[in-house]
């Protein structure tokens, strides 16, 4: 027997898009245009149509027990992609085949009849997944317990928030226990602690041998829950396979062009500073000298300032602040120097070890200090990056750590005896 819960095959989707055909520059031409449409048999038509494919020719597998991630840009085709599987909407080419009683978690409110209350819509959406109503019974108390809405659950859903929406709508379709589970990045919606919630339930799933279709941004609950991941972009599939590694090209992709890793002033009376000091050169780049990957929390890294020193035999260093998305100082350094410089250019590199700084946003200020001390020149630097956690982790907590660092440091631990010693 096949353990295939999905099959797509050359699943492809075109939308017809209606555009404005022609302009009207005043309301005289638009008058004008209306009598003409009655007056005439055949009015002119004013809207162009173009085809846009959301999917094309998407073909994969996936078999049960599975948690496979679905990763792209928005506007990719990744919530098409789910709609079609689940039937929510037909496909213009292709066949997609599901193998078991399937639950989702599309968008906002699907599933739901806005007229009814929460009460009624969980009974509405486990007789429509094929549930026996004692069934639904049995798991009744659990899913509002989880949702949190057990204060409006006598009230229309057309009341709700777009928050309780998401948490009435994860609870139902993750307890109702489908066999297949489609999450779309609905959950972005809910706070960190629902978050934190319904990702443990999407992992107690799949160790339940259940499959689920995950959508997300989140890279950190990519990483953590889903060993395969299929990238799509432009309604086809990039790459699909190990979750580590497709994800590193895809945030290698995403990120290109974004962030700002050279200021360069090559005209030392054009570049900042003043009469003793002018900036050359601040960049940052990998140790591996690689280009095209991001930086991840193990990536190694090195910052480079270089500089003009104009006046003779003085004695001066740099120091670099590290500053995190908040404004926050995650920590300062510097390269202490005790000799007396000559004229000319100088370049200082700081070396950034792996396993340091915690993901996220992170700038840097440059300060040029003389005799140790006095700050002779601050440079608020553009050059930018983004710290990428792409760690495979075996714990059930799926969000970024606390704290501006997250240093790897050696642990010990030692039996001291029991409890009669």
């Amino acid at each position: 027997m096949s353990d295939i819960t999905i099959r797509a095959e050359n699943l492809s989707k075109r939308y017809n898009i209606a555009t404005a055909k022609y302009r009207y520059d005043t309301l005289c031409d638009q008058l004008a245009d209306g009598l003409k449409s009655v007056f005439l048999r055949k009015g002119r038509s004013h809207l162009a149509e173009r085809t846009f494919w959301a999917l094309k020719d998407v073909s994969f597998e996936v078999r049960q027990g599975e948690i496979v991630g679905i990763i792209g840009q928005n506007g990719a085709g990744k919530s098409t992609l789910l709609k079609v599987i689940s039937r929510i909407t037909v496909p213009t080419d292709g066949r997609a085949e599901i193998f078991g009683r399937v639950g989702s978690l599309l968008e906002v409110g699907t599933g739901f009849h806005p007229e009814l209350t929460g009460r009624e819509n969980i009974y509405l959406n486990g007789a429509i997944i094929g549930m026996k109503k004692e069934e639904i019974r049995r798991r009744f108390d659990a899913i509002v317990e989880f949702a949190e809405v057990g204060e409006f659950l006598d009230m229309p859903v057309k009341r709700y928030s777009s928050g309780m929406y998401v948490r009435l709508g994860f609870a139902v379709a993750a307890h109702l226990e489908p066999e297949i589970l489609l999450v779309d990045e609905v959950l972005s919606v809910g706070d960190a602690a629902f978050q934190k919630k319904c990702l443990d339930k999407i992992g107690d799933a799949a160790r339940d041998g259940r499959t689920v279709l995950l959508i997300s941004h989140n890279m950190t609950a990519v990483n953590s829950l889903c060993k395969r991941v299929i990238w799509v972009n432009g309604g086809k599939i990039v790459e699909d396979g190990p979750t580590a590694q497709i994800v590193t090209r895809y945030l290698a992709t995403s990120v290109k062009g974004m962030d700002l890793s050279e200021e360069v002033w090559n005209d030392v009376n054009d570049a900042p500073g003043n009469d003793m000091v002018r900036l050359h050169r601040v960049r940052l780049r990998r140790q591996d000298g690689c280009l095209s990957d991001p930086l991840t929390m193990q990536t190694p890294f090195q910052v480079e300032v270089e500089y003009w020193n104009l006046a003779a035999d003085t004695h001066l260093h740099t120091t670099l602040h590290l500053y995190t998305a908040e404004g926050i100082i995650a920590f300062t350094t510097c390269n202490l120097n005790n000799r007396p410089l000559a004229t000319g250019l100088y370049r200082n590199v700081c070396y950034f070890p792996g396993d340091l700084l915690n993901s996220g946003s992170h700038r840097f200020v440059v300060l040029v200090v003389k005799d140790g001390s006095s700050v002779i020149y601050s440079h608020e630097s553009r050059v930018s990056f983004d710290i990428f956690d792409v760690r495979e982790r075996q714990g059930v907590w799926y969000g970024k750590e606390p704290g501006v660092v997250q240093p790897v440091l050696e642990w010990k631990m030692e039996y001291l005896g029991g409890f009669s010693d």
